[in-house]
Order: structure tokens, then sequence, then C-alpha cells
């Protein structure tokens, strides 16, 4: 009987430790991959801006030029 309890132990212990080491990989793969959204939503981000700061630009000297006509018809 105690033969037949210690290989239950023993299959326990394996089950266990397999089920640790598979929930440790897939999170560890989750991590990644969030990771990776995060490099990728940052990237978007800056393109955004850049966008975002070349209209602004583009809008600065567009008054810059109305602005200059002013001064002139002065």
């Amino acid at each position: 009987m105690s033969s037949q309890a210690s290989k239950l132990v023993l299959g326990l212990s394996c089950a266990v430790s397999l089920g640790i080491v598979a929930y440790v990989h897939m999170k560890q793969q989750a991590d990644r991959e969030k990771m990776h959204e995060g490099v990728i939503k940052d990237i978007e981000r800056q393109q955004r801006r850049k966008i975002e700061n070349l209209y602004m630009l583009e809008k600065q000297k567009e008054l810059t030029k109305q602005l200059k006509k002013e001064m002139e018809q002065q």
C-alpha cells in the first residue's frame, strides 16, 4: 500500500511541476506579447505627435505669412 501511495505522490508531484512550468511559460509568452504591443503603441503615438507637430508648424507658417501681409499693408 505504501508503494501505491508513494507512486501517487510522485505522480501528483510531477503533474503539479509540469503545470507550474506550463503556467510560467504561458505567462512569459503573454508578458512578451504585452510588451511588444506597448512598443507598437509607443511608435504609433510618436507618429501621431509628429503629424500633429507638422500640422501646427504649417499653421504657424500660414499665420506668419498673414501677419507679414498685414504688416506690409499698414
